[in-house]
């Protein structure tokens, strides 16, 4: 393979000439060659697994440095495997997935014929961020070489370690040509964001995301945006706290909570936040009897994030919130960046914490009488990447979901909807536009082409003017009623 010109030692403005070229030595490729067959789709798709098998531990290890301490487990199940798995589904289904559609014609038209092809777009851009720096950046990747697509991709200067290595490896598995990648942050994002791909794809902030959009509009880029918020948890009367505590734990405290679809804050019914701590309490001594040494337990990123996250609840306790810290050993984790899992109750909206995404362990618990409360509440704030309804019920379960707007709505579970293989993943206003995964993977990153074909008889001719024919009569007759 082409080995790919290092980018992480180079000046912006050296980068911004050398992404320019990247992007029209990716084009001009596209242009040569842009209809791959499924057999080379798969083959790509097949060099791609082998990389990430191949550089697996190297990979774990950089995304553990650059978070200070990030599960090894946490990034090959959560990561890796995803990904893999997302191969292992592409490489099955794309070759349906190519064949035409075709459509009907309208009677006037016939004997012609139609129906649509899926074509390439041609170069994608891909800007990936911190938080599963693997995943979110195979993820689209996938999608774009199982579509035939070529890719840049773009990652977070917060995952420098990551980065030196994924760029690294796809270099072993792919021409500069077929994929690239971006590394730096600052000046060399912004330049990104304005090349003149075919498509992008943004995963980050909502505030990054209208930046982002805004940068792509000057070239008529389409954008899908995978953006965040506040995914609310909703829990009837009639469920098992416990069961509801054991699922939140997980899809709370995974990676920290610094997940985008990770339940921000949730809804009680009366009287229940008691009982609900103290199953949520004894889940996480059971998950993390320790924190400060725990490889388990991931840190939070950076100190911007971790003053931010301490910032929230320092703000919540000086307007009355009641904190719950989790921390079964009672250690200091100043040192080592991490915050142990903190319930709140006596929550207010105006508080920051229920203002801003949370994107740490850190859980907001507020109590109500009616779910019609509950849903006008989520109804009148951003539609959010996730809500998520405990109760086993299922006509109460379709009550809540047919009243609410959201990404994904998941009835019983948290989190883990991202790594179904068929399922799109996206959201809604202010938490993205735009769908990947599943089927919807390949469309979003496929030109639909119509074709249409004539025959040698040009039926056409018959209603041509002037409109006395017996034939208009007959179609105003039949037809124009």
């Amino acid at each position: 393979m082409n080995s790919q010109t290092k980018t992480t030692s180079m000046t912006p403005h050296a980068l911004d000439s050398q992404m320019q070229g990247i992007l029209e030595q990716q084009k001009f490729a596209y242009q040569r060659y842009p209809m791959p067959t499924a057999k080379e789709r798969i083959d790509r798709l097949a060099r791609l697994k082998k990389i990430l098998v191949k550089y697996q531990d190297q990979i774990a290890e950089a995304i553990n440095q650059d978070y200070g301490n990030r599960s090894i487990a946490e990034t090959k199940i959560g990561e890796l495997l995803t990904c893999l798995e997302h191969i292992k589904y592409y490489s099955k289904n794309l070759t349906g997935w190519m064949k035409p559609s075709k459509r009907h014609i309208g009677i006037i038209h016939q004997p012609a014929k139609g129906w649509v092809q899926y074509q390439p777009l041609g170069v994608v851009g891909i800007i990936t961020p911190w938080n599963y720096p693997l995943l979110l950046s195979m993820g689209p990747l996938i999608c774009a070489l199982a579509a035939g697509n070529h890719a840049m991709i773009k990652i977070s200067s917060a995952s420098a370690n990551f980065g030196r290595v994924i760029e690294n490896a796809l270099s072993e598995a792919f021409p500069q040509e077929l994929v690239a990648v971006i590394n730096g942050g600052g000046a060399v994002s912004d330049a990104f964001c304005h090349l003149a791909f075919d498509k992008m794809i943004f995963t980050g902030s909502t505030n990054v995301g209208k930046t982002v959009m805004a940068a792509a509009a000057e070239n008529l880029v389409p954008v899908i945006l995978e953006l965040g918020g506040k995914s609310p948890v909703l829990v009837h009367p009639s469920i098992d706290l416990h069961d509801v505590a054991q699922r939140l734990a997980v899809g709370k405290l995974w990676n920290a909570g610094q997940t985008c679809v990770a339940p921000d804050y949730m809804f009680l019914p009366k009287g229940k936040t008691a009982e609900f701590t103290e199953h949520f309490r004894n889940c996480v001594q059971q998950m993390y009897p320790s924190i400060q040494n725990n490889p388990d337990y991931t840190s939070i990123i950076n100190d911007k994030q971790y003053n931010r996250l301490q910032g929230y609840l320092e703000d919540a306790r000086n307007q009355g919130a009641t904190l719950t810290e989790i921390n079964p050993k009672h250690e200091d984790l100043s040192g080592v960046r991490k915050v142990a899992p903190t319930l709140l109750s006596n929550v207010t909206p105006d508080m920051d914490i229920m203002k801003n995404e949370i994107f740490g362990p850190v859980l907001p618990i507020m109590e109500y009488d009616q779910i019609d409360d509950v849903i006008d509440f989520i109804n009148s704030r951003p539609r959010p990447l996730a809500l998520y309804y405990f109760d086993f019920d299922q006509a109460r379960a379709d009550y809540v979901a047919q009243r609410t707007h959201s990404g994904h709505f998941g009835q019983n579970t948290v989190l883990t909807h991202v790594a179904q293989d068929d399922l799109p993943f996206g959201g809604v206003g202010a938490s993205g536009m735009g769908k990947y995964h599943g089927p919807e993977g390949f469309f979003s990153l496929s030109h639909e082409r119509s074709v249409m074909s004539n025959p040698k008889l040009y039926s056409l001719k018959f209603i041509l003017p002037p409109f006395n024919k017996p034939i208009h009569k007959l179609i105003s007759k039949t037809l124009l009623r």
